[in-house]
């Protein structure tokens, strides 16, 4: 007797009746029971690899899911993919690979669910691209679904303070101006990743897993413990555990991922700083259940949510102080006293989003969670830029940013790629109050979409971050600081406005009012596109990077390389 009908359960297509029993020895050779061979079967998905400390964490978490698993009458099966972790791949070419393994890590994990035909899935996932990779999954095969972070690293201590990766990135500009020592460099380096778990402030990677418990796909308060803490443990078995209850009530990965539980993720990206990349990935995760929701709408939400979660890199605290203050339930309690929050969502726990918050006792503290009516604030700490450079959009940070400084007009310097850019700053060969421009670095025309830190961490570190500009129709990491617009869109390589720019032109970026602009007519920029000699040939004619860039669509709409879920003509779980 199994406690769960596996008459229309994917795995019933490999363990049940006489015609499979050769799949069956197969399980038999791993040491499987009858039994567990005739319970569901649940993919736990981990990016475990010795790649960087995001990762390292994961395969230990994995094996308390598991136990939920099995513990809750469910078999379940780990198996790993990929992951490239921007902070190592920052600032050479190896950063083209970043938001290529997105989609990797999207596909991988669709083809080994589709191949073994599991009925549920657990995620785990530490570093920035995994996460929205994984619930890109999730949501493709819309199977039930729990999302489980490996946590954030802890904080680094230098001379009685806090110190992070981001710290590093831009001592290697004060390094570089003079205002630093090799010595005082290597001291730095050696103590600011002190633990496994991903990078600590709201970058990337925990701007996503904020998202993962906003959405629905992660059990509340799952994403906030540092990796080190064996209370993640807990998480990860109770994660096991509710994957089995989601299957029993047949609630899967689509109920949960709705346009109202993306809006209620895009509310608190903003109201904590979060990282500008959440305007690429919301829409791609959106993407794969059909839903049409762009950067646009994404910058709608951010333009009415108030600012009040001080977290690095545009405020002072990291992941481990949210968490100690009650993370991401209390933010979200606080969103929805402004009536910010669709509280009608399913979440992972099978309840609502307002039975979920109606649990939660704790409240602001004032310090890292400012009280809603008391923001840092009055709008989202990331704001979407239009206008005659930028037609299909662009995005911006400005946590952290006074009003006068989100004003800047200044003439164009145009750098065709980032090394140029880099090596200019690190020369001085620019001037203050100039717009850097850093083109042909978009989704297919890096392609890869690379992230700028090195050359904005440089800016930062020389004190030159508020007396420049920069915009790039490539992407920025979760930590950059400064005036740093990215996803200027169309990229260059699609004959986007910033293709056409040259040095001197005047450029405005107003993020205030939401415009980006530069100062020449419809008729000068139809002249340069009709004299424009075609996008910049790359190096990458064959491989994984010349297959992304042909697939990879525009960057408003999440850089995504399949038709997504509106063209679908039949759903995994129910072949």
């Amino acid at each position: 007797m199994t406690k769960f009908d596996k008459a229309k359960l994917p795995s019933r297509h490999v363990t049940e009746g006489p015609a499979r029993a050769p799949h069956r020895s197969y399980y038999y050779a791993m040491g499987m029971s009858e039994e567990e061979i005739h319970q569901p079967l649940v993919g736990v998905a981990t990016c475990w690899n010795e790649a960087a400390p995001c990762n390292i964490a994961l395969n230990r978490q994995a094996q308390s899911v598991k136990m939920g698993v099995k513990h809750a009458s469910g078999t379940p099966r780990e198996f790993t993919t990929i992951t490239v972790t921007d902070g190592i791949a920052m600032g050479h070419e190896g950063m083209r690979s970043s938001l290529a393994s997105r989609e990797a890590i999207a596909d991988t994990v669709e083809l080994t669910m589709r191949g073994h035909c599991y009925d549920a899935l657990v995620g785990l996932a530490g570093c920035d691209k995994s996460l929205p990779g994984m619930m890109m999954a999730m949501v493709r095969l819309n199977v039930p679904s729990v999302f489980l972070y490996g946590g954030s690293i802890l904080p680094g201590r230098l001379d009685g303070r806090d110190v992070t990766v981001q710290d590093v990135f831009e001592a290697v500009g004060q390094n570089q101006a003079g205002n630093l020592s090799e010595c005082e460099l290597e001291k730095l380096e050696k103590v600011a990743c002190p633990s496994a778990g991903a990078c600590g402030g709201q970058f990337t990677a925990n701007t996503m897993a904020c998202v993962s418990e906003a959405i629905g796909l992660a059990l509340m308060n799952s994403s906030g413990a540092p990796a080190p803490y064996e209370s993640r443990d807990q998480y990860a078995e109770a994660s096991g555990s509710a994957v089995m209850n989601l299957l029993e009530k047949g609630i899967r990965a689509r109920d949960v991922v709705t346009r109202k539980s993306l809006e209620n993720a895009a509310r608190v990206v903003a109201c904590t700083g979060g990282s500008t990349n959440a305007g690429l990935h919301l829409p791609a995760i959106a993407h794969e259940a059909g839903i049409e929701f762009y950067l646009d709408d994404v910058c709608e939400i951010f333009k009415d949510t108030p600012y009040f979660v001080d977290l690095k890199p545009g405020g002072q605290f990291v992941a481990k102080d949210l968490y100690e203050v009650g993370g991401v339930p209390v933010v979200m309690k606080e969103l929805r006293k402004a009536g910010l929050i669709h509280e009608d969502c399913v979440t992972a726990d099978g309840i609502t989003m307002g039975e979920a918050l109606d649990k939660i006792t704790r409240e602001a503290d004032g310090r890292v969670i400012y009280p809603v009516d008391k923001p840092l604030s009055k709008t989202g700490g990331v704001v979407g830029l239009k206008g005659n450079l930028a037609p299909a959009g662009a995005i911006v940070k400005v946590a952290g940013m006074s009003e006068e400084q989100q004003v800047f007009t200044g003439p164009a310097r145009v750098f065709e790629c980032e090394e140029d850019a880099f090596e200019a700053v690190q020369q001085r060969s620019y001037k203050e109050g100039e717009v850097i421009v850093i083109r042909n670095e978009g989704p297919a025309g890096g392609p890869g979409m690379r992230e700028m830190l090195a050359t904005t961490a440089a800016l930062s570190g020389q004190g030159m971050g508020k007396k420049v500009a920069l915009i790039t129709d490539g992407r920025f990491s979760g930590a950059t600081r400064g005036f740093c617009v990215g996803h200027v869109g169309p990229e260059s390589a699609h004959g986007g406005p910033i293709a056409l720019l040259q040095n001197g032109d005047m450029i405005t970026i107003n993020a205030l009012t939401g415009d980006i602009s530069v100062d020449l007519s419809d008729d000068e920029l139809a002249q340069r596109k009709d004299a424009w000699a075609g996008p910049r040939q790359t190096i990458y004619a064959s491989g994984a990077l010349w297959k992304y860039a042909q697939l990879v669509g525009e960057t408003y709409k999440g850089a995504v390389t399949h038709p997504g879920g509106g063209e679908e003509r039949h759903v995994y779980a129910d072949l």
